[in-house]
Order: structure tokens, then C-alpha cells, then sequence
């Protein structure tokens, strides 16, 4: 109703608000939200309304709800034969003023007097009915319970609401304001898992003043719930998945796999009944009742290895009708026994033992078509599963495939091409093995393969070093071994005979010996250490296909001495000063010491009254050490003639030893000229009259450049308009001559002969020295000392001529060494050597004489 304010008249609206649900059935009323008094939502608890409201306004909008979750509907109804001011919208609640209203029409005047009692929250709810035990079998959403529970407060302190403890965890839910308990939406009671549940209510007021405080109260009772089994849960097997297996040796009857299933109502189950609903093939049977399934057929009929078989497993009520069920998946695999091993077979049956011929080194990757292997295993499944093998020597072949699967073409690829060496190996060993991977059994088999491999030209011919060092006497006849080289080449046949050449320019003097590598000097060849010590030169080793390698050969002449020592002249003439000493020398032309070391002597003086030493190394002639003036020498000769002559010998220290003689006449004299020291030196030098001129002619020489240099400076210092440049000095380095460098240009120079060198001495140029003191007739010579050519590779020379038998060779062995020759200046003789041979003969006869006349 509407009213109006206190102690005014007002009109009033006699009407009834309703709420209906949509549903033909509830077990419980729906009910409006209580929002409180002047509220625009809710009951329409106190709503006042103005009379000047617009017709058509909203007024207000009814809000309420049904405990079970039904959809509900508003509506209105007025005292009869009264207008009807107000429309609500059924399914919204909102109100709507449809006639206008006026406040002074039947006007009303009441006046009353109300004294109120305030209430205090001082009740708590109380249960009504609870705590209770109920019994149900209801479904997902349903309503199963109404809580009732008073509170004699009034106002909020009497208003109650429900909740559930610990709500989120269980399967109801409470209304709040109806207290109507219902099962939640989407859940269900099971049985089978839960029997009895508890579910504990909590009412609590809406709270109010007590003791001018603001208190809520509240209480809790407890509701039992007994589910009560019903046929809703179909059977279930236990112990799934299933796995049944039959074997080889199976027979019809044989029992393959029992499955077992109960019913899911465990309060009063029913009995259960076997069927197959798919995949057994007709080959398979099972008991309805004990659900064993048992084979109809003999194994090798079956023509799958695995069978999926669906059985069914259906309830049977007590009037015998089958009622839920459940299906399961039997898997039942025909399983091989090991009873075979693998088995190698060729193009004519089974076969462990395979051949082929073929050249070596055949290109990796290469796959050996003439080996046709199959490999079987005649059991299935995993029991037909194997490895492959290949055992032998290195990692030269492979074998695919690895891993086999019942059958197989076994395919055998070249792995190393380089160790299929004809020369390291004829022929080829393999054990080819076969090993189950995954029974107990590990059966195995094996076969040979053999491979028989043919000789290629795939090596050239190698020496046994990559330089060869020789020496060989000067005096060595042509035809002389030098050195014998030897080069290998492993292939067999032709390609293994090995022929042997030199070339070069140090090869002229020498030939080799084809087939067997002897390298001897030219029959003509005559070797002499003083004219060219060192000869290098290649030698090259090659097979039939034209496949060679290089060595280089260093070959040394050795210096024999073949020189006896020579003075310039056989008849000397020196003056002595007392405490001066005269100096004599000889030269041997031999190329290396000790042959052409001296040591001089003093064979023989006249008068015999030797009053000189000579230093055996140098060939000084001095006066004895206790000499020291003529009176000494006079006192001790008892001559007034101070000359001597000497008998000199100059021998070297060569195997055999030579020697030479040579007459020193020497005069004494104590005293210097008066000139001097020029004059002293035109004493010395009275018997050498070339000495003299050169002397003089040098004198003159440098008064001549003295005068030009000091004119030159005057004339340059007069001219101011000139400079003066500084002349430049033009210095010759000497010609550095080639050395021995033991490096074959074919090779790379980390090559063992680069750390091996033998430097050649520097070559004297062209030398003619007049011997006239030799003891032998020798022609006069003219020696040439051309720089030995570079150590390099020139063309290859004419084919050497054919090696003669009967000749006696030499063989010179081979020594790794360094020779260093040192060659001397060679001189000449000329024909006054006879005459001074002659005189020096003459003057031994006269001394040996006179000495035989004084004994």
C-alpha cells in the first residue's frame, strides 16, 4: 500500500503482489529479498510515492528468488472494483504508475498514536529440524532438504540467512534465505565412493545492537546423508589392460586369457555375462560365465600377429535380461618362438663361405658387386631381428645393412682404399657375423669372405736414401766403382723391376750400371784432387711405366800424395845479418794435409861445422843461439871465410813421404851498410837484382802521385767556381763460390739432405808459376779453376754406354762425412829445372867427397 506522512490525510491502495514460478512443480515457495524500508529494489516494504508522478514512470523494481533455482514470475491484484493504478512486468518485477494519482480524492483522516519497542539482538536462530538423518537417491541439481531456523529478534537481528560449513569443498549448497538444501549442479552421489556424507548448517541473524554494541549470532546443526545404492553404475573390469599370447605350439582349446568384471553397484550387484563384441576373427571363443577365452584353431591359421578383441561385460538382471555394461580391449599377439638363427645364402642355397677377385685399391664407397650375399632369419617378431658384423683386418670395408629384419641383401662397401694394398696383403680375410639383437637365445651365424686382390702400379720406385755420399782415390783407374745406389719399387712384375740413370752436370766423368745401380768412372775418366775435388749429380730410379723418384750423389776425390815438395830455385843464395834470420820456403802442390805439409831440415853444411838451426815449420835459417858476432863464429871455424852452404831438405808428412834438396849459400856480414837502412837492404838484396829495380821503381812511383795530388789540390783551391767532389772508391767483392748444397730440387727442403752441406773452398783464378827447382822433368802447366755448376737438375744425359763384363770394379763404400779440399796454387816447371837439377847433384858428389877425405 502507499501512505502517506503522519497526522495527514493520505489515500490508500489496497493491493496483493505475488511471485509464481515458471515450472508446473517446486518443493519450495519462492520468497522476495528483503532490502529494507524506502528501498527502490526488493518487497516494496514502505514505499512512498508522490502524487504529481508522471503516468507511465518506473516506480520500482520486485526482486526475488526460488530455492530450488526455478525461474520466477510477478504480478499484482487490487480489491475489488478498485482502479488499478500500478502494471508490473512478470518477468523483470519493475512497476510502472498507469493512472494518475491524487491525494485529495476520498479524503481519510486517521490519527494514531504508536509507542514502539525497540528490539536488541539478543536470540540466536534456532534449528527447527535438525539435527536429522535422511535417505536419498537423487540426481544432479535436486533439492533434498529445507533447514528451518527461528530468531525471535526483530528487525535484522531476526532475519536469518544459511550457509554450508566449508561449502567449496562439498557437493551442496544451501539457499541462503529459504534454507533449502540441494545437491550442486553437476555433481552426483556415488555410491561406490561415498556412503554417508555429513553436512553441517550454520544459521546466522542479520545482525543488530546489544548492549550498544553491533553483534551477529549464529548456530550450527549437523544433517546425516545416507546414499542409497541404485542400478546406475555399469560393470567394470579389474586388472586391465589385458595381454593374452598364443604360441607356435598352441593347440585348438588352448586356454589364451580369462578377464573378470564386477558390477558397479557394489550394494546389491548383479551377475555378469560375457560376449565378444568385435576383432576375434571367428579363430577365438569365451565362457559367458567365467570369461575365459579360449583358441578354436591352430596357430598357423591365423593370419594376424596381433588381434584386438572387444569383450563385453553386461549385467543380468533377475528376470535374466542383460541390463548396463562395460567394454574392454583384449590384446592377443601370436608370438614366434626362437626356434631359428639366422642363415647366410648365396646364388645356389645357403652358403658360409664367399670369394672375389679384384685390383687393389678400389674407390672408397665402392660397393663389391661380385659378392651376392642374402642373410634370413626365419622366425618373426623380434626373434627375427639381428645384427650384422664384419670382422677383419682394419676398417677396410662395411658392411649395410646393420641391422636386419627377417631378410636381408647384405651389401659389402669399400671403407680405407689405401690399406687394400696389394703389397701389404694378397689377399683378405673377413668373418662376416650375424647376432640376434633382442632373445635370450642370441643365436648367431657366420661366413668367410675372402678377397683376393690384384697387383696395380701404384708405387714408384724408392732409394734407400735421398743422397748418396762417395769417395774414390785420385789415382783410381776409369772404370773404377764409385757407389752403388738402390732404389725398391714393392709392385710385382715389371712394374717392380727398376732401371737406374744419372744426369747432370757432374755426371760427365761417371756411368751407371742399369739393373744393378753401380755407378763406376768412364773408362777414360782420369781423377785428379787438384784440379776438381767434388762431383754431384742425380740419379734416377724408374719402373716400366716411366714412375720414378731422384737422389742426389756427392762424390769426393780423395788427394793422394802424388807432389813431392819443390823449392823456386835448387841453388839459393842468402846474406845473413848476426841476429837476423833468412827464410827459404817449398811448395807442394798436393790438395789436402798432410801431403802438402813441409818440414824442413838442414841436411848437409859446408864447412861441416854447422853453426845454423832451422825452424822446421817455417823454414828460417838462423845462427845458433850462443852466436853473437863474427869473432864468435871465427873462434869456433878457425875460417876467415863467413860462407856457408847448406844442403836444405823439405819433406811432407804424406803416406809415402816425399822430399827435396835444395843448396843455401849464405853469407855472414855483422854490420849494415852505411846507407841505412836502404843500405842494409841493398845488401840483402845484391844477388836480386829485380828486387832492387822494383824497390826503386816503387820510390818513384809514389814522388810521381805526391806531386800530381799536391798540384791537383792547388789548381781546385785557385778555382773558386769549382767544387770539389769526393771521388768515390770502387770495391770489388771477390766472387763467392758455390758450395755443396745436398738438396734434390724434386724434393721439398724439409728433405734430409738440406742439413747436410759441404762447403767448396774458393777457387784461385787462373795461376802460372814457373817452377825451376823441381826435382822431376814436369812440362810446363797451365791450370784452369772454373766455379763448380749449381747443384740443379739440367736435361737428362745420352743413355751411358753398355756396361762391358770382365771388367774388375771397385766398390768404394759409402760415407756419410764432410770433405773439405783445400787445392794449392799449382806451379810450373821450366826446362832450366834440369840444369839446376844437375848442379845440385854436383855439389852433393863435392860434399860427400870432402867428407869422406876428412874421416
Amino acid at each position: 500500500g502507499l501512505r502517506g506522512p503522519r497526522s495527514e490525510k493520505h489515500k490508500t491502495f489496497k493491493h496483493l503482489i505475488f511471485m509464481s514460478l515458471s515450472s508446473a512443480q517446486a518443493d519450495f515457495a519462492p520468497h522476495f529479498y528483503d532490502n529494507g524500508p524506502y528501498s527502490q529494489n526488493g518487497n516494496l516494504a514502505l514505499f512512498s510515492l508522490s502524487e504529481d508522478t508522471p503516468v507511465g514512470t518506473q516506480i520500482y523494481c520486485l526482486n526475488g528468488t526460488d530455492p530450488e533455482g526455478q525461474e520466477v514470475s510477478y504480478g499484482l491484484s487490487f480489491d475489488p472494483g478498485s482502479k488499478e493504478y500500478f502494471r508490473v512486468d512478470p518477468k523483470s518485477g519493475n512497476i510502472t504508475l498507469v493512472e494518475k494519482l491524487d491525494r485529495e480524492v476520498n479524503l481519510t483522516v486517521v490519527e494514531r498514536v504508536t509507542i514502539f519497542v525497540m528490539d536488541a539482538n539478543d536470540e540466536k536462530p534456532d534449528f527447527q529440524n535438525m539435527p536429522a538423518i535422511i535417505d536419498i537417491t537423487t540426481a544432479s541439481g535436486s533439492s533434498i532438504y529445507k533447514v528451518e531456523a527461528v530468531d525471535r529478534d526483530t528487525g535484522s537481528g531476526g532475519s536469518v540467512t544459511y550457509y554450508l560449513q566449508n561449502g567449496q569443498s562439498t557437493l551442496f549448497a544451501v539457499d541462503r534465505h529459504s534454507g533449502v538444501l540441494r545437491i550442486k549442479s553437476g555433481e552426483m552421489l556415488d555410491y561406490e565412493k561415498t556412503k554417508t556424507h555429513f553436512v553441517t548448517v550454520i544459521a546466522k541473524d542479520g545482525g543488530g545492537n546489544f548492549n550498544d554494541k553491533e553483534q551477529f549470532l549464529s548456530s550450527s546443526a549437523t544433517l546425516t546423508i545416507n546414499v542409497i545404492d541404485a542400478q546406475d553404475t555399469p560393470p567394470s573390469f579389474i586388472g586391465t589392460p589385458y595381454f593374452g599370447y598364443v604360441y607356435e605350439v598352441s593347440v585348438p582349446g588352448s586356454e589364451i586369457f580369462t578377464v573378470v568384471a564386477k558390477d558397479g553397484d557394489v550394494g546389491n550387484p548383479n551377475p555378469i555375462c560375457y560376449t565378444f563384441e568385435d576383432g576375434d576373427d571367428g579363430v577365438f571363443s569365451i565362457n559367458k560365465t567365467s570369461g575365459c577365452i579360449t583358441l578354436v584353431t591352430l596357430p598357423i591359421y591365423l593370419r594376424r600377429e596381433i588381434f584386438n578383441i572387444k569383450v563385453r561385460a553386461s549385467e543380468v538382471s533377475p528376470e535374466g535380461r542383460l541390463m548396463d555394461y562395460g567394454v574392454t580391449t583384449v590384446v592377443i599377439r601370436v608370438v614366434d618362438l626362437n626356434n631359428n638363427p639366422p642363415t647366410f645364402y648365396g646364388e645356389n642355397g645357403q652358403q658360409n663361405m664367399f670369394e672375389l677377385t679384384m685390383y687393389e685399391h678400389p674407390p672408397e664407397g665402392e660397393i663389391l658387386r661380385g659378392l651376392k650375399i642374402t642373410v634370413n632369419d626365419s622366425d618373426q617378431g623380434a626373434n627375427a631381428k639381428f645384427n650384422l658384423r664384419l670382422i677383419g683386418p682394419g676398417r677396410m670395408l662395411r658392411v649395410v645393412p646393420q641391422t636386419v629384419l627377417n631378410e636381408a641383401q647384405v651389401t659389402i662397401l669399400v671403407e680405407d682404399s689405401a690399406a687394400m694394398d696389394y703389397e701389404k696383403h694378397h689377399f683378405l680375410t673377413y668373418k662376416l657375423l650375424a647376432v640376434e639383437i633382442d632373445t635370450p637365445e642370441r643365436f648367431s651365424a657366420t661366413a668367410d669372405i675372402v678377397i683376393h686382390l690384384l697387383d696395380t702400379n701404384d708405387n714408384a720406385p724408392k732409394f734407400a736414401s735421398d743422397y748418396y755420399i762417395a769417395r774414390i782415390p785420385e789415382n783410381s783407374p776409369g772404370g773404377s766403382n764409385v757407389v752403388s745406389v738402390t732404389a725398391t719399387d714393392p709392385d710385382s712384375g715389371p712394374w717392380g723391376d727398376v732401371k737406374y740413370s744419372i744426369y747432370g752436370s757432374g755426371a760427365d766423368l761417371f756411368l751407371i750400371q742399369s739393373e744393378s745401380g753401380i755407378i763406376y768412372t768412364q773408362p777414360w775418366a782420369s781423377l785428379d784432387a787438384e784440379v776438381r775435388s767434388k762431383y754431384n749429380f742425380y740419379v734416377k730410379a724408374e719402373d716400366a711405366e716411366g714412375k720414378y723418384s731422384l737422389a742426389e750423389v756427392f762424390v769426393t776425390v780423395l788427394d793422394l800424395n802424388d807432389h813431392p815438395p819443390a823449392f823456386n830455385d835448387n841453388f839459393l843464395e842468402k846474406t845473413m845479418v848476426i841476429g837476423a834470420p833468412v827464410k827459404i820456403e817449398a811448395v807442394d802442390d798436393d790438395a789436402e794435409v798432410p801431403n802438402n805439409v813441409i818440414e824442413y831440415a838442414i841436411m848437409k853444411a859446408e864447412p861441416d861445422i854447422n853453426i845454423f838451426d832451422i825452424n822446421a815449420d817455417t823454414g828460417e835459417i838462423m845462427l845458433k843461439s850462443y852466436i853473437k858476432s863474427m869473432a864468435i863464429i871465427q873462434n869456433i871455424t878457425k875460417q876467415r871465410d863467413f860462407t856457408w852452404s847448406l844442403v836444405v831438405q823439405a819433406r811432407d808428412r804424406g803416406q809415402p813421404s816425399f822430399s827435396t834438396t835444395a843448396v843455401v849459400k849464405i853469407d855472414i856480414t855483422e854490420t849494415q851498410l852505411n846507407g841505412g837502412p836502404l843500405g842494409s837492404f841493398l845488401m840483402q838484396s845484391r844477388n836480386k837484382p829485380l828486387q832492387i829495380l822494383g824497390m826503386l821503381a816503387g820510390v818513384i812511383s809514389l814522388m810521381v802521385i805526391v806531386t800530381v795530388i799536391i798540384s791537383t789540390a792547388t789548381f781546385m783551391r785557385n778555382k773558386k767556381s769549382n767544387r770539389i767532389l769526393p771521388n768515390r772508391r770502387v770495391r770489388r767483392r771477390p766472387r763467392k763460390q758455390p758450395t755443396w748444397n745436398f738438396k734434390n730440387p724434386f724434393k721439398t727442403p724439409e728433405a734430409p739432405a738440406e742439413k747436410f752441406r759441404v762447403e767448396e773452398e774458393e777457387r784461385e783464378p787462373e795461376v802460372i808459376v814457373e817452377n825451376v827447382n823441381y826435382n822431376n822433368n814436369i812440362s810446363n802447366v797451365v791450370r784452369h779453376w772454373p766455379p763448380p755448376p749449381p747443384p740443379s737438375a739440367p736435361c737428362l744425359p745420352p743413355p751411358p754406354p753398355p756396361y762391358i763384363p770382365g771388367e774388375r770394379h771397385r766398390a768404394i763404400p759409402t760415407i756419410s762425412a764432410t770433405v773439405a779440399a783445400k787445392p794449392k796454387k799449382k806451379q810450373v816447371m821450366t826446362r832450366q829445372d834440369t840444369v839446376n837439377k844437375a848442379l845440385v847433384s854436383e855439389l852433393k858428389m863435392r860434399l860427400e867427397q870432402k867428407r869422406i877425405l876428412i874421416h
